[in-house]
């Protein structure tokens, strides 16, 4: 257990934060499986945007790397371009 008010203060921050990011990529998480579920082209292109806007979001605030968000973006498109 930590002995410096300091670091039991850390502590608290980083499991807040933890949950945050926890949250955000799990919701990120569930619009891809969503969008790749979809047959529709419409909805999938309607839904596109926002989808590519979460992943970058979370790559912005290192959630995710850089680099798998846009693998997973490049996904999205080929999938939408297959539909």
């Amino acid at each position: 257990m930590a002995n410096h008010k300091s670091a039991l203060k850390r502590i608290r921050q980083s499991v807040k934060k933890a949950a945050h990011n926890r949250y955000y990529h799990k919701t990120t998480r569930n619009a891809l499986r969503k969008l790749r579920t979809t047959t529709d082209a419409a909805e999938a292109t309607e839904m596109f945007p926002r989808v590519v806007s979460m992943l970058d979001r979370l790559a912005k605030r290192n959630i995710i790397h850089k680099k798998k968000a846009s693998n997973l973006k490049s996904g999205l498109a080929k999938h939408i371009a297959a539909l």
